[in-house]
């Protein structure tokens, strides 16, 4: 949980149109190439997200998204809704620890990342919010990151729930 707090300032709204995700870059370094940080990260054509904390570990979990839609459009030949895909990735989240017959465990740590899952099905325009435990939640703004509780506090300000 200290990765994600400690992780990049990320937000993710929902509107009746569509959704929008953003994240703040870090450039620690003047030799850094900017374009080498990838933060938002595409899952299908229908469904985005946005990390914040171990940016490894996030690709391990978008890595598994990927596959996950994939198969579900193989076997059902339609695009996997954006909640059975978050649904995946905290699914993968909680066999920290699991183990195979008296094999070693599968992952030996928590994962340290937090992730804004945004897309668009049937429902309409969706966005998840993932943590480490394996809990999702749906908003219509989340911020999460170092600045997220000034980013949240400007969210609920200037939110406006329509319909």
């Amino acid at each position: 949980m200290e990765a994600i707090k400690l992780g990049s300032t990320t937000v993710g709204i929902a509107t009746p149109e569509g959704t929008v995700l953003g994240v703040e870059k870090r450039v620690a370094s003047p030799l850094l190439e900017t374009s080498s940080i990838e933060k938002i990260m595409e899952i299908d054509r229908h469904i985005g997200c946005a990390m914040s904390g171990l940016t490894a570990d996030a690709r391990t979990m978008v890595d598994h998204a990927r596959v996950t839609s994939q198969n579900h459009a193989f076997t059902y030949d339609e695009n996997i809704k954006v909640e059975s895909c978050t649904q995946a990735v905290c699914d993968l989240a909680l066999r920290f620890g699991e183990s195979v017959e008296d094999d070693d465990a599968l992952m030996s740590r928590p994962f340290g990342v937090a992730l804004l899952i945004a897309g668009v099905d049937e429902k309409g325009p969706q966005l998840y919010h993932t943590d480490p435990s394996g809990t999702f939640t749906r908003y219509d703004a989340k911020a999460i990151g170092s600045g997220s509780d000034a980013a949240q506090q400007s969210l609920q300000d200037a939110f406006h729930k329509v319909g």
